[in-house]
């Protein structure tokens, strides 16, 4: 650990560019991060603002940082494995430094009817898991799952009324 160190505060003494890039680089392995998430990382990491950004503007030349790319397969990723709406998955886009814009551009392509169908499929599984309780009980946790992922009330109703299940 102490080598580390010491082999780090020579690299950045020597070649601070360098030595961000390879953070950065490092970074990316394990898998695909927004400009914001690599620009916090390496502030972290002691870089200084204008070297990370010089870097990450490179990285973005090469293809390797492309905030509308990840944002798409954040997206799709939040809703086939979670089932999230765009709600969410707009804050937690916001959340790992993507632009509004492009924000805006990836929740659009996010069709009402897909939304819904996450929501219904989320629905029927959840209903599986406490079908065994009083009507009440289901529809309050259900309906309460649905509303921790984000979905709508107009949503939530229509899947409720699609699955059958009423306050009373």
């Amino acid at each position: 650990m102490k080598l580390q160190r010491t082999l780090t505060s020579k690299t950045v003494e020597s070649d601070p560019y360098s030595l961000a890039e390879t953070i950065a680089l490092i970074a990316l392995g394990p898998r695909a991060k927004s400009r914001g998430e690599l620009f916090a990382h390496l502030k972290k990491r002691g870089i200084p603002e204008d070297i990370a950004n010089a870097v990450l503007f490179r990285l973005q030349e090469q293809g390797l940082v492309n905030d509308e790319e990840f944002a798409r397969a954040w997206s799709e990723s939040r809703q086939r494995a979670k089932k999230l709406s765009k709600r969410v998955i707009a804050s937690e886009l916001q959340g790992k430094g993507v632009s509004s814009d492009v924000i805006e551009i990836v929740i659009a392509e996010i069709d009402e009817e897909g939304e819904y169908e996450n929501a219904l499929e989320f629905a029927t599984r959840k209903l599986r898991s406490v079908s065994r309780f009083e009507t009440e009980v289901i529809y309050r946790r259900v309906h309460s799952a649905l509303m921790r992922k984000g979905y709508s009330s107009s949503l939530i109703n229509r899947v409720l009324r699609e699955l059958d299940i009423s306050p009373r």
